[in-house]
């Protein structure tokens, strides 16, 4: 155990002694200590003059959450356990390869404004190449955003890998009234 230092048994000396026993006990008898000598305070310069208060700036308003993406809007724990085990199984299966972009616009708002029940469409567009990007892949999500389709898309979700993986898109219709 190591020994306490000058200032250290000053210091304890200090606490012990402005410490008021027990009812019906005594203080324990502390032995006096040599506080050590302290450097006399040197005069401080002289303060400099406060700044003017100025008015109190108004604070910066909390941060908001940003809102999810109206197409990643969340749907029941069962839509997303389906998807992420691969248990869901599209009503409908559109593949745009090699359709031009017009043409693979053309196919698939005609699948979802079929109103024919179809609740689950899986829409395989291709991953793309570094040498050639996958341009309807790009444009799903602005096609999907228009309003003439947004009213009838509840939900899209990257499709599991057995379903084509990151080529693929479920896209979740609402229900028809």
């Amino acid at each position: 155990m190591r020994r306490l230092s000058a200032h250290e048994r000053a210091l304890w000396a200090r606490v012990a002694a402005s410490v008021k026993p027990l009812p019906g006990k005594r203080a324990p008898e502390v032995p006096a200590v040599a506080v050590p000598a302290t450097p006399a305070p040197t005069p401080a310069k002289a303060a400099p003059k406060p700044a003017p208060a100025r008015p109190a700036a108004k604070a910066p308003p909390p941060p908001t959450k940003p809102k999810p993406h109206p197409l990643g809007a969340p749907l029941d724990g069962t839509w997303d356990r389906q998807i992420s085990r691969g248990r869901l199984s599209p009503d409908r299966v559109i593949d745009l390869h090699g359709h031009t972009v017009v043409d693979a616009h053309a196919a698939l708002s005609s699948t979802i404004l079929a109103n024919d029940g179809t609740r689950v469409i899986l829409v395989v567009t291709g991953k793309g190449r570094p040498d050639r990007p996958a341009r309807i892949r790009a444009e799903l999500m602005h096609w999907l955003e228009r309003p003439d389709l947004r009213a009838h898309v509840a939900s899209l979700r990257a499709a599991h890998p057995r379903h084509g993986g990151g080529g693929a898109f479920y896209v979740i219709l609402r229900r028809a009234k």
